[in-house]
């Protein structure tokens, strides 16, 4: 029985010494899989990736194609039109008919921010076709809603990005318009074919490192007083945002007649905008006068330097009753 028992924990012994044995070989085995897929995966980290144009790049390197950096000149060969109308792209992706009396540059188009924008550049002085000391433009011409019944309108959406307008050293004269409410009229006044309400860019300037450069514009709107209202004593110009270069900002024109809610004998003949979404209504005056409604837009008055506006995804409506 003690010979049994003296074997039996010789069996034991002989045991615990295998698995130690086992135990010792078994933690020099190799490095089990997840950490193998954890060395290719920090190998893959370090490989450098090919190198990108981030969106910024892209937007600046954009800009600068865009934006005209020239020197400012008031004529070149290439810019110097027949015509108000000859030089306008086929199948132009902005709407309505150009009006160019500029010979600084004519219509183009560029591709800014997956949009194509129409490029309306116009140089002090650059108006060749008129001889009566009218300012350069390059404009499109909509055709007008003629009737005055009321729910008659002309209506224009667009998106607009102003890069430079027009300086001088005179608050009066400073500025370009980028788009106006046009309208005739009876018993006579005023030009042949006058403005109601033109929305006038004001430069502002920078500073510091921005010193001298237009960084932002002031939008103004300089309206009738009267019907054929002109000058400082015809008409009114009343300040309505500031929008910065570059930045794209929807604009939305309406012009038209309704119902006058508190005479039910009389119409309002009215001339509402909304710029960036803000906005910015108005009732022209003496509505029994007006004929008609229409709008222009572009690039229009620079008297000093240049100006330089775009335009796109253009569209426009309108209703005669």
């Amino acid at each position: 029985m003690k010979k049994r028992h003296l074997i039996y924990r010789s069996i034991l012994l002989l045991s615990f010494i295998a698995f130690g044995v086992f135990y010792s070989c078994s933690s020099d085995a190799p490095a089990p899989e997840p950490e193998e897929v954890a060395e290719e995966e920090a190998f893959v980290e370090e490989e450098t990736p090919p190198e990108e144009t981030t969106p910024e790049e892209e937007t600046s390197q954009e800009e600068e194609i865009d934006e005209d950096m020239g020197p400012i000149v008031t004529c070149t060969n290439e810019g110097t039109n027949a015509s108000r109308t000859s030089d306008d792209l086929p199948n132009a992706s902005n709407v309505g008919t150009i009006d160019d009396r500029s010979c600084y540059a004519n219509y183009s188009e560029s591709t800014y921010n997956g949009k194509t924008w129409g490029v309306y550049n116009i140089t002090h002085n650059s108006n060749h076709l008129d001889t009566n000391g009218l300012q350069p433009r390059i404009e499109r011409s909509l055709s007008r809603s003629q009737a005055t019944g009321i729910g008659s309108f002309a209506r224009f959406t667009g998106i607009v990005r102003i890069l430079e307008v027009g300086n001088t050293s005179s608050f009066g004269s400073t500025g370009s318009y980028i788009i106006q409410a046009k309208g005739k009229h009876t018993g006579g006044g005023g030009s042949a074919d006058p403005a109601i309400c033109l929305y006038l860019a004001k430069p502002v300037f920078g500073t510091g490192a921005d010193s001298g450069k237009q960084v932002s514009f002031d939008i103004y709107a300089e309206r009738i007083l009267t019907r054929g209202g002109t000058g400082s004593t015809g008409r009114e110009v009343v300040f309505l945002k500031n929008i910065k270069k570059n930045e794209e900002t929807t604009f939305e024109l309406e012009v038209g007649f309704k119902a006058d809610p508190n005479d039910a004998t009389k119409k309002i003949h009215y001339c509402n905008a909304v710029i960036g979404g803000t906005p910015f209504n108005w009732n022209i005056p003496e509505p029994e006068r007006g004929t008609e409604s229409g709008i222009r837009y572009g690039a229009y008055r620079v008297k000093g330097g240049r100006a330089q506006i775009r335009w796109a995804n253009t569209t426009y409506t309108k209703e005669e009753k």
